[in-house]
């Protein structure tokens, strides 16, 4: 790539190599993206026509009743049939699927036809359990092959999963059950990160006493620690995979395009989590798509996403993706600096990896180790980068770029969320980059940057980002809150979707993302609603009310500063701060831990009682605190 500098705009351009433009499956983005805006119905029903379909859908796209659209509708499909079942038939039933390290330096691999064997049996497990089309099975676990399995075993039988993140804790997993309704919770024994145990079935155990829909626990034995087991309730996954039942036959079952795939709770700006739904028939048309064409993928790549199943990136580029693409995908257990800082780049080494996917956060964070750990290792083996999770800031961008692709890995900068599926803006190989910039959308994806009317800003200016038109694999509504759906998604702009975030545009219509719009933290690339945070807080009992805000953080992009009004006869104190930490990481999850609490005497609200958030992100930054008008006296 060669790098000259753009006087116009705030960043230096990278250019594709010659090779990089020979080797590309798009070698012309910009004729590809005005034929999908063109005829999104042509452009969408021909690639869908490469995947497998019991039965061919009568049209491409229903838009009869905006804004749930509805993608390949009539059509038959099963995510199943296309990720592993149609591979079976060819040479890939040989090939790797999947190559997962633990934290300790154990190694599983499975190919095609070895990952099948896995998913007809914890199929067979479910479906003994009374698991049904339609149901929702809820999974949390640690980041081993088991939830990959658990997944797939749902989707083949036509059960929907959530996944809940392993990180996550009491709180969040009851609440998450709760609305799903779940009979059937998936779990751990435990799991390890950095060398120490978490004790999941010890929070699975508390989050189901808070609810009552769970009646069977399926639990993988992975720590070996002594757990508590419910008579009648919990079953060893090892024990079950012995009884005659989960080795028969089990078909993939046939379903309708729209069909639930999975839920994938996200955070809301009030109250309780969003429960997103994805369908079978248009998300995994996208999702495949668009990871062939934004990291090239090939037959001989070893690809690592290295997020976490149980977020959206994972389920769509460490799960689905992948495999519908028939490709090798590496999983590993453990965080990126343990033991040492190399690890990473020794896998890398060790795996022959060609493409690494990975969050701003990590990228920081391994940057302050500086060059000379990746420099022990031969990272030859990488042929394409990406980022995911928050905008990367140019001074990572340029690190990433020159110390671990050595100059010659394309950075594919990926802006999507939980709700879009699959990436939606983004660079091709081809396209020239701008450190910091998600660059161009995808093809049939049209964004704008607009002001609150709906009218187009100036080029720099900033505004909010939306997207025109639907896509394939757009959340279809909000679980059991349709309206939830049309008031959080489309009610500002009617027809145009509100992404939630800040953005503008440079003059050769490149998207520069800013950040949220809207009271959602973005902590290490993980989104923490700040009303769960608080109502965390307030769960205590020395704490009256709270106030949570995200503060800029050059590893974690966001941490959260926790502004606490105690209750009468309560004494601030360091210990008391210490402990309202921990509520916090028992009630949500250590990933929700307040980098600092602040015990204050009044907050500032509106005369609605609304806390004015901002003006404390103003205060603690020493920032003009702005209109003051509805301040309370």
């Amino acid at each position: 790539m060669n790098e000259t500098t753009n006087s116009n705009f705030e960043s230096d351009v990278y250019y594709p190599s010659q090779n990089t433009i020979d080797e590309a499956h798009c070698k012309d983005y910009e004729s590809m993206y005005k034929e999908s805006i063109r005829n999104p119905e042509a452009f969408w029903g021909k690639i869908a026509a490469e995947f497998y379909w019991s039965k061919i859908w009568d049209k491409v796209i229903d838009d009869s009743n905006p804004p749930f659209y509805k993608w390949f509708t009539g059509g038959k499909t099963n995510i199943v049939f296309n990720a592993v079942d149609r591979h079976l038939k060819t040479w890939r039933r040989n090939k790797l699927a999947l190559i997962w390290e633990s934290e300790d330096g154990e190694v599983r691999t499975y190919s095609y036809f070895a990952l099948n064997r896995e998913i007809v049996k914890f199929a067979n497990i479910l479906k003994s359990m009374g698991v049904e089309r339609g149901d929702i099975v809820t999974i949390y676990m640690p980041r081993i092959p088991e939830l990959v399995f658990a997944m797939l075993a749902c989707a083949k039988i036509g059960a929907a999963h959530s996944v809940v993140y392993g990180g996550f804790s009491v709180e969040a997993l009851a609440e998450r059950i709760e609305d799903a309704e779940s009979k059937v919770l998936v779990t751990a024994d435990g799991g390890f990160m950095r060398g120490k145990l978490i004790n999941l079935k010890e929070i699975a155990d508390e989050a189901i006493s808070r609810q009552g829909t769970i009646e069977h626990v399926v639990v993988i034995k992975r720590t070996g620690q002594e757990i508590h087991m419910e008579n009648g309730r919990d079953y060893w996954y090892h024990d079950l995979i012995k009884l005659p039942v989960v080795n028969q036959s089990c078909e993939t079952e046939s379903l309708d395009s729209e069909e639930m795939l999975f839920i994938l709770y996200t955070s809301g700006t009030t109250g309780r989590p969003k429960g997103i739904v994805h369908t079978h028939g248009g998300y995994m048309v996208y999702t495949a798509t668009t990871l062939k064409y934004v990291f090239d993928l090939k037959d001989e790549d070893r690809y690592w996403c290295a997020a976490d199943p149980g977020w959206i990136t994972g389920h769509s580029y460490i799960v689905y993706g992948p495999l519908l693409n028939g490709a090798t995908s590496f999983m590993y257990e453990g965080a990126p600096n343990y033991p040492y800082p190399n690890r990473w780049w020794k896998m890398i080494e060790n795996y022959g990896i060609t493409i690494l996917y990975t969050a701003p956060t990590a990228i920081r964070g391994l940057m302050r180790f500086g060059n000379a750990w990746p420099n022990r290792h031969d990272l030859s083996s990488l042929r394409m980068l990406g980022s995911v999770g928050e905008p990367i800031n140019p001074e990572a961008w340029k690190w990433y770029y020159n110390t671990i692709g050595q100059e010659r890995c394309p950075i594919m900068d990926t802006w999507w969320q939980t709700e879009t599926g699959g990436f939606m803006i983004t660079p091709l190989p081809v396209t020239p980059l701008k450190p910091g910039s998600a660059t161009l959308p995808f093809f049939g994806i049209e964004v704008d940057v607009v002001d609150t009317d709906g009218n187009p800003v100036q080029n720099g200016e900033e505004g909010i980002l939306v997207v025109k038109k639907p896509w394939p694999s757009m959340l279809r509504t909000i679980y059991k809150d349709p309206e939830r759906y049309k008031t959080q998604y489309w009610n500002r702009f009617g027809t145009m979707y509100e992404a939630g975030d800040s953005a503008r545009k440079d003059k050769d219509g490149y998207i520069w993302v800013i950040g949220r719009l809207d009271d959602v933290i973005k902590v290490s690339g993980y989104r923490l609603g700040t009303a769960e945070i608080e109502s965390a807080l307030v769960s205590h009992s020395a704490v009256a009310e709270a106030a949570a805000i995200g503060l800029p953080h050059e590893v974690k992009g966001n941490t959260i500063h926790a502004y606490v009004l105690l209750k009468a006869g309560q004494t601030p104190s360091e210990q008391l701060a210490e402990a309202l930490r921990h509520h916090v990481g028992h009630e949500i999850g250590p990933i929700a831990k307040p980098e600092k609490i602040n015990f204050v005497e009044v907050l500032p609200k509106t005369r609605s009682g609304k806390i004015m958030r901002r003006l404390l992100k103003a205060r603690a930054l020493g920032l003009p605190e702005g209109d003051k008008s509805t301040l309370e006296e």
